[in-house]
């Protein structure tokens, strides 16, 4: 019997020692950083660029260290830059990238606004100065990219503990859906604007079945119209752009000559038009291209397609999209029906005509249909929100017998920076519902339907975001 005693007496003192390093453990986690700062510099490969100051919110700029091949991260690694705007670590947390470079100043997305959230945003990779160097484009795929999104998400999850949901547009929402298939554990919803969906790169005419019928005749006559002219009046326009070229340092040699670049940049005047302007825009159009001065052509042309476009210095920030629509993305080819033959030279150039020739280029036809076909089958808590404007929305996602709790709605009148805000109520209604429930909003919160947080001009972006040239 005091041998029983003895021992039960020794266990309840070892329990009580584990007991008491147990909580010992607790109190010196709970005794970590506390500064939100601190607490983002302690996660490994977290570095700070700078804090900037903006009310109500905390918002860094970083870099963090990611292996340039994930299938081999002890081949190398680089630093990819992100922001952080921070409200409050019980808060949910939005992640944005807009498929392109990164803004070092503090904005808020459409779906943080409506949850009222943090907000994480991403550079993509290869997008200077998110590149490896050297740089290996082969690399560059949306598995790479989805990989980064990935790492960064486990990165940053302890901190902000809350749901998380993915958003961007254009290629941004593209990548919003390519990090939802290949890592669908990781969000709790996804809102992706505007996300062309090219899955047979070579059949195109949804392009053309636009073109045909966006806005008004008298519009589509007016644009068409100052299109024909600028081609007609090529030879004293190429003079105009030489010159132009000449004057600001610009060369050609990606896209191999002065006239190459010219015609693209025109052949862009329409669907660049439909991209970043509304239906009363058409106002700011030559009313009769067939009299106006080559100034007015010249003009209209530049602010609406931009003349820098395909320089090599225009195109140099943009070789990781061409890369990508000329390896995996695709790209859109459309007809002219309203212009002769005879006036185009070269029609719309491939992706290849945009990449400087030392970076191998090879597409991959199967990687789109892959992605489709995820979509339509397996979508959970996806919103995918287009402009009825906006030719981008030709080709787009749809959603098949397999897609749960997942929607795809199109804003009237509105173009490439399309929006919740600016579907018709009913949907409006249904999609700010469901953010805020995927957000993890309480039941009011949801049943209201209403943004958490109130607009505020210095942070909310309603501006279509914009890329010069055929860019998504």
């Amino acid at each position: 019997m005091h041998k029983v005693l003895r021992w039960l007496l020794a266990l309840a003192v070892f329990i009580g020692t584990l007991s008491s390093t147990a909580a010992g453990a607790a109190t010196a986690a709970q005794s970590g950083p506390t500064d939100i700062k601190d607490r983002l510099l302690s996660i490994p490969g977290m570095s700070l660029i700078e804090e900037k100051p903006y009310p109500g919110y905390r918002f860094f700029v970083l870099n963090y260290t990611q292996p340039i091949d994930h299938r081999h991260p002890e081949r190398g690694t680089f630093q990819q830059r992100i922001t952080v705007l921070h409200k409050d670590t019980s808060r949910p947390t939005v992640f944005y990238t807009s498929g392109y470079n990164v803004s070092t100043a503090p904005s808020r997305r459409e779906p943080t606004q409506i949850v009222d959230g943090n907000q994480v945003s991403l550079e993509y990779r290869f997008f200077t100065p998110s590149r490896p160097d050297p740089a290996d484009w082969s690399k560059l795929d949306i598995w790479q990219a989805a990989s980064d999104q990935h790492r960064v998400y486990q990165a940053l999850k302890p901190v902000y503990g809350g749901n998380w949901l993915a958003t961007g547009g254009s290629k941004g929402g593209m990548t919003a859906t390519y990090y939802e298939r290949f890592y669908p554990r990781d969000m709790d919803g996804v809102v992706a604007y505007v996300a062309p969906n090219d899955v047979v790169n070579d059949e195109d005419s949804a392009y053309d079945r636009f073109f045909a019928h966006v806005g008004t005749k008298e519009c589509r006559d007016r644009l068409n119209a100052v299109q024909r002219e600028a081609l007609v009046r090529r030879k004293p326009l190429e003079q105009r752009y030489a010159q132009y070229a000449a004057g600001k340092g610009y060369t050609f040699d990606t896209v191999g000559g002065l006239d190459k670049a010219y015609e693209a940049v025109v052949l862009d005047y329409v669907w660049g038009f439909w991209q970043y302007s509304l239906l009363k825009d058409c106002d700011t159009v030559p009313a009769n291209a067939a009299t106006a001065s080559d100034e007015e052509i010249w003009n209209s042309v530049d602010t609406i397609s931009g003349f820098s476009a395909y320089t090599d210095q225009g195109l140099a920030q943009y070789t990781p999209y061409y890369y990508q629509a000329g390896t995996q993305l695709g790209a859109p080819t459309i007809h002219f029906p309203h212009i002769e033959r005879t006036l185009i030279r070269y029609g719309y150039q491939p992706p290849r005509n945009y990449v400087p020739r030392s970076i191998p280029m090879r597409f991959q036809p199967y990687v789109m249909r892959d992605v489709d076909a995820w979509v339509r089958h397996h979508a959970t808590h996806m919103l995918f929100v287009y402009g009825q404007n906006d030719p981008w929305g030709s080709e787009r996602f749809r959603l098949g017998s397999g897609a749960r709790d997942a929607y795809v709605f199109t804003a009237p009148g509105m173009n490439h920076g399309a929006n919740v805000a600016g579907l018709v109520p009913d949907q409006k209604a249904l999609a700010t519902e469901r953010i805020l429930e995927w957000a993890g909003a309480s039941s009011t919160a949801v049943a209201r339907a209403k943004p958490l947080a109130g607009f505020d001009a210095g942070l909310d972006v309603r501006d279509p975001e914009r890329e010069p040239a055929l860019r998504p």
